[in-house]
């Protein structure tokens, strides 16, 4: 992901040959006024600005404020609205996909920053464990079923609008795909969960982004699972990392060092012609760089970028 303010990393993925570019939301542009972010102009020169650097926007992977959506609460209405509003620019600016997510209250969870990992490198990690003293959410207990009755009301109203506007609706897992977390459920965490999302608003807009990190904590053959969404053509973006252990306690890994055979993976994607933006995701912080941004240094996504496009080349060969 390629933040919307240019940087240094911008040159260095241009360096590295990366065509596309994975895109947030332009909410420190000095030009918005009163527009929101999700509105059209602010989204045009953000598009501009990926374009004029040799990048093609292909994924946005940022939200407008939506958790009233996911409880269900007063002014979920509201929220859903700019949802469609985004969604709708969008398609008039022909950016082809948004990843979004239906982890409420706190979006991804780590009990670690700093695990030790190759040559002195850190990773995150994930002690279930730790967590069971944890306070709960401020804002209360929410079951699974309250979760799936959510999901498919925001479902309803947004699907027909990607479907105008040629917008694949891409959901990301829990991380880490479990339930509950400090008294909130999760539903995003299962091979058959994601069927039912499917399955629950049939639509060629209604799909997946594979975050191989947390579906490989799904299941023991990510693969055939690959194939699985893939020959419903249903995968519409793809996060290319792994870790290593389980659901409850896992640290996260260099590409060449977790429990998933990747290019099992690459060949997989080939198989059901994937042809949608495959990125690196929660890479190590290496000799160098400081940990501020932990899961996302410089150097360690230089690292992955030279890594995915070998296994691209030695299977699309």
């Amino acid at each position: 992901m390629l933040p919307p303010t240019p940087s240094p990393l911008w040159t260095l993925c241009r360096q590295m040959g990366v065509d596309y570019a994975v895109g947030g939301l332009p909410y420190d542009d000095p030009l918005n006024g009163d527009d929101a972010p999700w509105d059209y102009m602010p989204l045009l020169r953000m598009k501009q600005r990926y374009e004029n650097a040799g990048f093609k926007l292909a994924v946005i992977e940022a939200r407008p404020p939506y958790n009233n959506v996911k409880r269900g609460l007063p002014g979920r209405d509201a929220e859903i609205a700019g949802i469609c509003t985004l969604i709708e620019n969008m398609g008039r600016l022909r950016i082809p996909v948004w990843c979004y997510e239906w982890m409420t209250d706190f979006n991804w969870l780590r009990t670690s920053t700093s695990v030790p990992s190759r040559g002195g490198s850190v990773v995150t990690g994930y002690e279930h464990a730790l967590m069971r003293d944890a306070p709960p959410s401020p804002l209360g207990p929410l079951s699974e079923e309250e979760l799936w009755t959510n999901l498919e009301y925001f479902l309803r109203k947004v699907v027909p609008v990607a479907e105008k506007w040629n917008v694949k609706l891409a959901m990301h897992p829990d991380d880490p795909p479990l339930s509950p977390v400090r008294g909130v459920g999760r539903i995003m965490r299962s091979v058959d969960n994601y069927q039912r999302l499917i399955d629950l608003v049939p639509s060629p807009v209604n799909g997946v982004t594979l975050c191989q990190g947390n579906f490989t904590l799904m299941t023991d053959d990510l693969p055939s699972v690959i194939r699985h969404f893939g020959a419903q053509q249903k995968v519409f973006f793809v996060h290319f990392r792994d870790v290593r252990g389980t659901v409850e306690n896992f640290v996260e890994t260099w590409h060449d060092d977790g429990k998933t055979d990747l290019l099992a993976c690459m060949r997989a994607y080939r198989d059901v012609g994937f042809e949608g933006v495959l990125r690196p995701d929660h890479v190590p912080t290496v000799e160098g760089e400081a940990n501020d941004q932990p899961a996302y240094s410089v150097y360690g996504r230089l690292y992955a970028i030279g890594y995915i496009r070998g296994l691209r080349e030695a299977v699309y060969a």
